[in-house]
């Protein structure tokens, strides 16, 4: 099983950084978990964000925030809209199915068969 976290959108804000004060590094990206089986492929509704400055490379914590961050993220929170939650089945489960579908069928077969 494979547990991804797919980028779904990345925003730059007109923030300064906290760390290093640069008015055009800050970016917020939202991503969602895709998870990967042999038999399905499935994309969930968890969405996480991360904010990241891109002039000194640092992770901004919600901790070191400003309440205009805190703005500009609720802000983008509300506009972001995720890819819809789905599930595609893979070629795998449908032959298991269809295995299982056989061999019940062959059973009650041979059960009408032994009755007769």
């Amino acid at each position: 099983m494979s547990v991804q976290l797919i980028t779904i959108k990345s925003v730059k804000l007109n923030n300064n950084c906290p760390e290093c004060f640069s008015k055009e590094g800050l970016q917020i990206t939202f991503k969602q978990r895709y998870i990967e089986t042999a038999f399905y492929k499935k994309i969930t509704q968890e969405v996480t964000t991360q904010m990241n400055c891109i002039i000194c490379d640092t992770q901004i914590h919600p901790a070191r925030w400003t309440e205009d961050i805190e703005r500009v993220y609720e802000y983008q929170m509300k506009a972001f809209k995720p890819k819809k939650a789905s599930k595609k089945n893979k070629g795998l489960f449908w032959v298991i199915i269809l295995l299982v579908g056989l061999i019940i069928a062959s059973a009650i077969g041979f059960i009408i068969l032994k009755l007769n």
